[in-house]
């Protein structure tokens, strides 16, 4: 039996039983998570909207960007909701060049998923991908389960295992 469910404006959200592929990617390789749901309807699925809407702290929830370095091949970087990508660093991070972030329109072709739910789990390929290592001293992280309305929350550890990622400092510091 599937359960339909409403938020306040009548609008359907999927049922609590849903599972986006990255889901069952991680079920099929024995990887414990926890999933956590949010209404996107009203349009905010930034990350720092986002951790506001699921109840989580900030400092745990992370976006994955997409960029192509100058050799052309395209790189995935996994950072906090609140920072934003050091080019420079993150070129350094994979001995390249540079990087410049894909534009918004080549994010499905690239990965397979839409802008606001990018998974660093399940892309159309595997590529190689940077882990901030701000995630150090976290238990858990909480990425995009690959579908807007979705978010996995799981140990950073399982995820660098699971997806092969490297770690470096990408992130441009903002003062506080």
């Amino acid at each position: 039996m599937v359960r339909i469910l409403a938020n306040k404006e009548g609008k359907t959200l999927a049922s609590a039983n849903t599972k986006t592929n990255a889901m069952r990617i991680l079920d099929g390789a024995g990887i414990s998570y926890r999933q956590h749901r949010y209404d996107p309807n009203d349009g905010l699925i930034d990350g720092v909207s986002v951790s506001k809407k699921i109840g989580q702290p900030v400092e745990k929830v992370y976006k994955t960007l997409v960029a192509r370095a100058a050799s052309g091949e395209y790189l995935v970087f996994v950072i906090p909701v609140e920072q934003e990508l050091d080019l420079k660093a993150a070129a350094r991070a994979f001995g390249e060049k540079s990087v410049e972030m894909i534009r918004v329109s080549d994010i499905s072709k690239v990965t397979g998923y839409i802008r606001g739910g990018c998974s660093p789990v399940g892309m159309k390929k595997e590529y190689k991908t940077i882990l901030d290592a701000s995630y150090e001293g976290l238990e858990t992280i909480i990425v995009s389960a690959g579908k807007i309305g979705y978010q996995l929350e799981l140990c950073p550890d399982d995820l660098i295992g699971f997806i092969g990622c490297g770690t470096a400092e990408v992130t441009a510091r903002r003062p506080v």
